[in-house]
């Protein structure tokens, strides 16, 4: 076994850890807060006994001593099935009591199963053995001069698989490794992100069906439909995965997976980057995950701009085991990041939940958890907030409101649609309403980027919004050259709790468009458009149109991603069309015209209400 180096960690502090709880644990949609990486790399010289010092605050010093105690700690390299060697971390209890395992795949991340160092801790307490590994290719590779690359002490050997079958085989081979070092009573997966997606994975095709529950955390569903839908690529979502895998993509990536990765982002042979991306769904192979009864909880965010909320509840839907769907304020990994990685002062619920669910399904443990529904909805952003004094940040007093659901389907109980139509007495804007209307068109300048875009940084936008600061548009800023706006009357309250309205659901749009161009791309958006003209982003989805002929009528029918959200009394809806968002690829000819009209029938937004 080899230990990782922990020469020079540095004294970790709490005001330390309450900022990062503050804020969570990434500076950018590519990097890590470096004090999330220097916390673990303190968790982990206190446990394996090279920390020459104290590096922790008491209590965590502690803690971590009450582990060494209890377990037997190690850091192994797991020979996969072709000799890749897999960067592991084991905290085995003593005793001879039968305990189940949690297997933990690592993020997609340079610091690889070392991040979530504290989470390990804490599922050994709970009565867990652990093991954590970084999957194949991931980790830390450091360019030394005139020697070539180095890997840092995390980082697993071969490249990059993308939770393909390489990484299914891993799984069973880890699985392997732990019934022989720890005889478990039982298996669990828990994984975020990249780790969710390869834990539903490993769950659904190892030989011996040994998995007995998985918790996949800001997960996937189907990989091919997180990348390209609406035939709109993900661009930016893909480009942060690549510049976030700790080294060159030459070495990081086989040539099979760097052309892949060349198509997607060029946009050709997409029909093979879908075949790709659907072996690597979960959701094709539910089957499988129902025929072995595998309790399986989600959880994903409304604003996730990786792998967006629609695809994973379609998977949800499809599975009849003992499930669980949480959908949660902000967006990719921002609600249970920081709990997984650093104590809180209060329950970080994604990751108390997460614990509940194993304790029920592996461990036994009479709990809560078979009273659950199997959906729970965070409603945005009905959190009180109020600003700390100090720093001038907003910060969360109240969690916002949850509600239960017994099926996907019960989240919706009513629709309405709001007609888009002309504005008598505003020639910039026009109107959403509740008649159909004909015969007006809007149109606008194509190809230009524009005030009203999704986020304004993928993870952290959200980040932000999970901790009580969602994006303000400006909506006066909304260059109307280059969008259109329609926007409803101020809605009174429905006397449900004070709401406008309760949007809980998958909103659609219908309207027809021509353009100058033989492409075109729509960006849908809805907002929360404030008494003052500010506005927040309940939802949106772009839609890509190409072999179009210029100057004829096209009717197109789209879904948006799903949301719950509460519109605020005598607040408005407004709905933004624009040709291009940061976040996707656009077929947007610049200085082309997109003319919005109304097909027989009309143009309407379908509304989904609770």
């Amino acid at each position: 076994m080899s230990q990782p180096h922990n020469d020079g960690v540095s004294i970790f502090t709490a005001a330390q850890l309450s900022r990062i709880a503050q804020h969570g644990i990434y500076t950018s949609s590519t990097s890590l807060d470096p004090a999330a990486g220097h916390f673990a790399e303190a968790l982990i010289a206190t446990l394996d006994g090279t920390a020459e010092q104290p590096v922790l605050p008491p209590d965590l010093q502690a803690l971590t001593e009450e582990v060494r105690q209890r377990a037997i700690i190690g850091f192994p390299r797991i020979t996969a099935a072709d000799g890749v060697q897999l960067s592991a971390h084991t905290i085995r209890l003593k005793g001879d009591e039968p305990r189940p395992v949690v297997i933990v795949p690592s993020g997609w991340t340079p610091l690889g199963w070392a991040l979530f160092e504290y989470t390990y801790l804490r599922l050994a307490l709970r009565g867990y053995h652990v093991l954590g590994y970084t999957p194949r290719g991931i980790g830390l590779t450091m360019p030394v001069p005139g020697k070539g690359y180095v890997d840092g002490p995390f980082t697993s050997g071969g490249t990059i698989d993308v939770a393909g079958p390489a990484d299914w085989a891993d799984g069973s081979t880890v699985i392997d490794y732990a019934q022989r070092h720890f005889g478990p009573s039982g298996i669990a997966f828990l994984g975020e992100s990249y780790g969710s997606g390869i834990s539903q994975l490993v769950a659904a095709h190892d030989r011996e069906g040994r998995v007995d529950a998985v918790v996949a955390l800001s997960t996937w569903g189907d990989l091919a439909a997180s990348l390209f839908q609406h035939d709109t690529r993900h661009l930016a979502a893909v480009t942060a995965l690549i510049n976030f895998t700790g080294g060159p993509v030459e070495r990081k990536f086989d040539a099979a997976t760097r052309q892949i990765l060349a198509d997607f982002q060029a946009g050709r042979n997409l029909d093979a980057v879908v075949e790709w991306g659907k072996k690597r769904a979960p959701s094709a192979y539910a089957d499988k995950t129902n025929a072995r009864e595998i309790p399986t909880l989600l959880s994903n965010a409304w604003h996730e701009t990786l792998f967006a909320a629609n695809q994973l509840i379609e998977h949800f839907r499809a599975l009849t085991v003992p499930k669980r769907l949480n959908l949660w304020i902000g967006d990719h990994a921002a609600p249970e990041g920081a709990g997984l990685t650093i104590p809180f002062s209060g329950p970080n619920q994604p990751v108390e939940e997460a614990f509940a669910w194993l304790d029920h399904h592996v461990r036994g443990v009479d709990n809560d958890v078979p009273a659950w529904s199997p959906v729970s909805s965070q409603i945005m952003f009905t959190y009180e907030t109020r600003t700390d004094p100090q720093t001038g940040k907003d910060e969360i007093v109240t969690p916002a409101a949850r509600e239960s659901s017994r099926s996907w389907e019960d989240v919706t109980t009513s629709t309405e649609r709001w007609y888009l139509a002309a504005n008598p007495s505003d020639d910039r804007d026009g109107a959403l309403t509740t008649d159909p209307e004909t015969g007006w068109e809007r149109s606008f300048t194509a190809g230009m980027l524009t005030e009203a875009t999704a986020v304004d940084a993928i993870v952290t936008t959200g980040q932000a919004e999970w901790n009580g600061t969602p994006k303000t548009y400006i909506t006066d800023k909304f260059d109307r050259q280059n969008l259109a706006v329609w926007s409803s009357a101020p809605i009174a309250a429905d006397g449900q709790g004070g709401a406008a309205r309760r949007i809980r659901g998958i909103p659609e749009l219908t309207l027809a468009v021509r353009s100058s161009a033989r492409s075109t791309t729509l960006v849908a958006y809805l907002f929360d458009l404030a008494p003052d003209d500010t506005a927040r982003l309940i939802t949106h989805e772009p839609l890509t149109l190409a072999d179009l002929t210029p100057g004829q009528e096209h009717s197109a029918t789209w879904t948006l991603q799903a949301a719950g959200y509460d519109l605020g009394q005598d607040h408005r809806l407004m709905l933004v069309l624009t040709s291009k968002d940061p976040l996707y690829s656009d077929a947007s000819v610049e200085s082309s015209t997109t003319t919005i009209t109304a097909p027989d029938g009309g143009a309407y937004l379908t509304l989904p209400l609770g």
